[in-house]
């Protein structure tokens, strides 16, 4: 039986996987030679874009990257992956995960690609929240994992 997601924010997809690297450049060759990635010309990112089938004028991406220690800040230095979880509303989660308790970074960041938040796991796993632009969204309809 799936539990009512109605009227609370919720993950719906993974947005992107991301990987640390000392070398992302050689690690993001490793993934084209062996699991066939198709990363970008600019050698370090591969991303899937979809369109729902619910919903099929909805269209999204996901993200994959080999990151260098600077390309981009991201939870404590011996962290060598973080998923990026797609939210309904950053927001409401957040809220959401500061009464149950649960280590919120209080910074939210706003780009063209969204918002951004961050929380942390029981293990330390820093967690990375993106609610898209509204163009990207799904509809509350749709399934937990798009």
């Amino acid at each position: 039986m799936r539990a009512s997601t109605r009227g609370r924010a919720r993950v719906t997809g993974i947005g992107g996987v991301f990987l640390r690297s000392r070398a992302p450049l050689r690690l993001a060759a490793w993934y084209r030679k062996n699991l066939g990635l198709a990363i970008s010309p600019r050698g370090q990112v591969a991303t899937w874009d979809w369109r729902s089938t619910r919903s099929p004028r909805r269209t999204g991406s996901t993200l994959w990257a080999a990151l260098g220690a600077g390309d981009r800040p991201w939870g404590p230095r011996e962290a060598t992956a973080q998923v990026n979880y797609r939210v309904n509303d950053l927001g409401r989660l957040l809220d959401q995960l500061r009464r149950a308790r649960v280590r919120v970074d209080d910074r939210v960041e706003e780009s063209s690609y969204g918002r951004f938040g961050w929380a942390y796991d029981p293990d330390g796993n820093r967690l990375e929240l993106w609610e898209p632009p509204r163009r990207y969204r799904s509809p509350e309809t749709h399934t937990p994992m798009e």
